[in-house]
């Protein structure tokens, strides 16, 4: 028996499996809160059944993170069972990744056999934004396990032709609306596609048991919106990020067309554009964003399309935070009219602020690879610029030339076999969402996981196939491996001439030379000895994989810092910039220490303009109100609804300013007309003369700029 269970075993599956791990898994422990946003979210989850399922980002309930709460649910039961840490709340998403690892394994063998499934896997597991999402508590990485969840049952319930395994299908779709609204339906063409060409069923039962399939998605999508949306507005938090106060509003407007527009969308995560309420804009600090992970990030368009730690002439980000952060907190001497004129450089400047520093959110050497938060610009060929190409890219080439090889026999006339049927779903996967990247006007880099999958499916199964052409084929078709090698190893040295600076030479020499020899052999031998080709022809495969395992480590080997806009590359290398969230999670122990003993009972211990100032603060286990939402902008408050507030004694203090204050000019100049100005000293340990440090100052991500703390009493 024992015999016959180490057979069964795929040891090369299984060092795959733990290598994924230790890609994902490996010194997580180190990543402090992660995404302190979401972090936060879990924090108050677990106060309550009602934050719980509303997903409130603030312990009192008072507003809900900007994302379906399916994956925060998932998170809260790991911070429960493991207690509230980084590494617990990272764990689903870095589970996931591993998961997803194994499952393109099992989706392939089937059909293009093992080796076949172990080079997808393979491709799987080191192509380079798969880990670095999955050392996050960012969404997407979960969404991608699901959505694979979904693919093994339609291929299931095809060979087997059961119906429940694709109505399974379709329902694991809609739980991935509830991980991330839109984003997910991205499959659903792939899913109808597979089921209407391989279904081997009358085509009047084939229509019932689609639309049975589709009917489950919707209502499984919609169950959790249409239930908080029935909910009393006074009664549940208000619906983070969105302008109306509803899920379905947040999921098909801000989540859904605006993703494609560009439209209201200005923070790494996902949102904080002025969407039109007369609400200025302000990033919050290192650490938040807010579309998606929020993805985590401050709101205020980059100037010019300009994403990178610093800007492409070179100037450090945090110099026009230092302008943009004047501008905002000197609100004493500005009005409602004079926010609305400088709205549009103010939102510009904003988005330079110092989450721009990380020294990997940018392109080689610090610049950054154009385009918002370095997406590079929308065309046809925005998937090979640099920030997008070193993501996800590096094999694309061959994957496309895969793509080819295994569709090259297909005709419409005739029966098509298992294998160009699975490649027509692989296509309809990657077509799609590749249209989308191109010419999308938002997203964030680590978005590009929903690619991996594709691209990793037509590098193993069309290694399988351009060899076998290789062997049977003459003519072009023949060509079509050597052809492929060479085309990514080009593309992969031409990528490499951006990152010189930091790797040096010799990967880009090394790399060049192996490939090109290695195809020219395969040119040049082909009718030698079939076994040598073959194992030419893998040592070329695994030639062009070697960059992508590199940039794959470099999160372990440099240090991870980037869990708010995950992204992996040798960029922080003798980088001076600050990474990515570092110091998202410190706390002003003075300013809690005076608040505490000068409150008189207060729901909240103070309120600020947004979630980034207020999550560090939560995490430590205070009830702080982000009166803004994530960014600042959703339009929660009225100046009547927080006079009402301070006079049932729910909130006293209010600390504004920091670089990293949005929300209502509105509110502010309330507060400011109606308040007193608590003297630096007394909470803050310094004087407003030299407050403006942030080691004084203690709070995250200030870029230097001071505080004011105001008490409200009516």
């Amino acid at each position: 028996m024992k015999k016959f269970m180490y057979k069964r075993i795929d040891l090369i599956l299984l060092g795959i499996i733990l290598l994924s791990a230790f890609l994902n898994i490996y010194n997580i422990w180190k990543n402090d809160y992660a995404n302190a946003y979401y972090t936060a979210a879990v924090k108050s989850m677990l106060e309550n059944f009602h934050n719980f399922f509303y997903a409130s980002f603030d312990p009192a309930g008072f507003v809900t993170v900007d994302k379906p709460p399916l994956t925060f649910w998932i998170q809260t039961l790991s911070a429960a069972i493991f207690g509230l840490h980084g590494w617990s709340v990272m764990l689903p998403q870095a589970l996931s990744g591993v998961g997803s690892v194994v499952l393109l394994y099992f989706l392939l063998k089937p059909t293009f056999g093992i080796t076949g499934a172990r080079i997808a896997s393979l491709t799987m597991a080191i192509t380079p934004i798969v880990p670095a999402i999955s050392r996050s508590n960012n969404i997407d990485s979960m969404l991608v396990f699901t959505l694979l969840i979904g693919v093994w049952m339609l291929f299931k319930g095809v060979r087997k032709n059961k119906a429940i395994w694709v109505i399974g299908a379709f329902a694991m779709i809609g739980l991935g609306f509830n991980m991330k609204m839109m984003q997910a339906f991205m499959v659903a063409p792939a899913f109808y596609l597979f089921y209407i060409t391989a279904a081997k069923v009358k085509w009047k039962k084939k229509i019932g048991i689609l639309a049975s399939a589709t009917a489950v998605m919707m209502a499984l999508s919609l169950s959790w919106a249409v239930v908080v949306d029935s909910v009393s507005a006074d009664d549940r938090p208000y619906m983070g990020s969105s302008q109306t106060n509803s899920v379905l509003e947040l999921a098909f407007g801000y989540n859904g067309v605006a993703r494609l527009t560009g439209q209201g969308q200005s923070t790494p995560g996902g949102g904080g554009a002025d969407k039109g309420n007369g609400n200025e804009m302000q990033a919050p600090p290192n650490g938040m964003e807010q579309g998606e992970a929020p993805e985590g990030m401050p709101s205020g368009t980059p100037p010019n399309g300009q994403g990178g730690p610093n800007q492409a002439n070179g100037t450090n980000a945090t110099n026009s935070d230092d302008s943009a952060s004047n501008d905002s907190s000197n609100t004493d001497s500005s009005s409602a009219q004079d926010n609305t004129n400088s709205e549009t450089q103010t939102s510009e400047d904003n988005g330079q602020r110092d989450f721009l520093s990380r020294g990997d959110q940018g392109g080689p050497g610090g610049q950054n690879g154009g385009g918002m938060f370095n997406t590079g610009t929308p065309g046809f060929f925005r998937l090979f610029q640099i920030g997008l190409a070193d993501q996800i890219s590096w094999v694309l080439p061959f994957a496309l030339f895969g793509c080819v090889g295994l569709l090259s026999g297909i005709r419409l006339r005739k029966q098509w076999s298992d294998g160009e049927k699975e490649s027509l779903f692989w296509l309809a996967w990657l077509g799609p969402v590749g249209v989308f990247f191109s010419i999308a006007g938002f997203f964030h880099q680590y978005y590009l996981i929903m690619l991996a999958p594709p691209i990793a499916a037509f590098v193993g199964a069309g290694w399988v196939k351009l060899f076998k052409l290789y062997q049977t084929e003459k003519g072009f078709k023949s060509m079509l491996l050597p052809i492929a090698i060479l085309a990514t190893t080009a593309f992969e040295v031409f990528t490499l001439k951006s990152y010189i600076d930091q790797i040096g030479m010799v990967w880009s020499i090394g790399v060049g030379v192996a490939g090109t020899l290695l195809s020219l052999a395969l040119f040049f031998f082909k009718q030698k000895e079939k076994r040598a080709t073959y194992f030419v022809s893998l040592a070329a495969l695994l030639a062009i994989l070697v960059i992508p395992a590199f940039w794959v480590s470099t999160p372990i080997i440099y240090g991870d810092g980037n869990s708010v806009m995950p992204a992996a590359g040798p960029t922080t290398m003798g980088n001076g910039n600050m990474k990515m969230g570092e110091g998202q999670n410190s706390i002003n122990e003075n300013l809690v220490s005076y608040l505490k003993k000068n409150s008189n009972g207060e729901t909240y211990l103070f309120a600020t303009s947004n979630a980034s100032s207020a999550a560090p603060y939560i995490i430590e286990g205070e009830t702080v109100m982000a009166m803004g939402g994530f960014s600042g902008s959703d339009p929660i408050l009225t100046t009547e609804k927080l006079e009402e507030m301070v006079k049932n004694n729910e909130v006293k203090y209010f600390l504004i300013g920091g670089g990293g204050p949005g929300g209502s000019s509105d509110l502010q100049t309330w507060i400011q007309e109606h308040g007193e100005e608590v003297p630096q000293e007394e909470w803050n340990g310094t004087s407003n003369n030299d407050s403006d440090s942030d080691s004084n100052s203690g709070m995250p991500g200030r870029g230097g700029q001071s505080e004011t703390l105001y008490k409200v009493e009516l």
